[in-house]
């Protein structure tokens, strides 16, 4: 006879956020884009034409809001290329392909400073796990310690501060 067709649920998502969110179909994503803003869905960059848009987007695939994305031009810290990488692995779905790039990156950032390693644990554990966009999360927040240290620095004149 003829083969039986049998309804799959989708697979389970690795990540919180609205792809979880999708699968247990509890809303889809709700995206206001500014005029001429960018975003990326999946492989595709879009941006928006010249006057405000909305838009409903339900699916699986990697989205980044113009804001959070980074290019190698504007990747012009350690912290911000370890963003970097962290967001081609989100984008991409591939740990692999980085992870040499990545390991590299961060033991050079934690000999740099040493009081990131907290940061930098809680990226390498989400991206262990899976949770590539919780990781790119934290890597923000890993920028954001960076700006600290670097406007302590200036402000100081000189070295790090004191217990770092």
């Amino acid at each position: 006879g003829a083969p039986r067709r049998v309804a799959v649920p989708p697979a389970p998502c690795a990540e919180p956020g609205p792809c979880a969110n999708l699968r247990r179909g509890l809303m889809s994503l709700k995206v206001e884009l500014k005029p001429g803003e960018k975003i990326i869905i999946g492989e595709s960059l879009i941006t928006n034409d010249s006057q405000r848009t909305r838009l409903f987007i339900e699916g699986s695939a990697p989205i980044l809001r113009e804001k959070d994305i980074l290019t190698p031009a504007t990747a012009n810290t350690p912290a911000r290329r370890i963003y970097l990488i962290v967001q081609l692995m989100y984008l991409a779905r591939n740990v692999e392909k980085l992870k040499d790039e990545y390991f590299s990156s961060i033991n050079e950032f934690i000999l740099a400073s040493p009081s990131s390693i907290g940061y930098i644990t809680d990226i390498s554990k989400n991206i262990l796990s899976g949770n590539l966009y919780r990781a790119l999360k934290e890597a923000k927040l890993l920028i954001e310690h960076e700006r600290r240290l670097i406007d302590h620095v200036s402000a100081s004149g000189s070295g790090l501060p004191s217990g770092q």
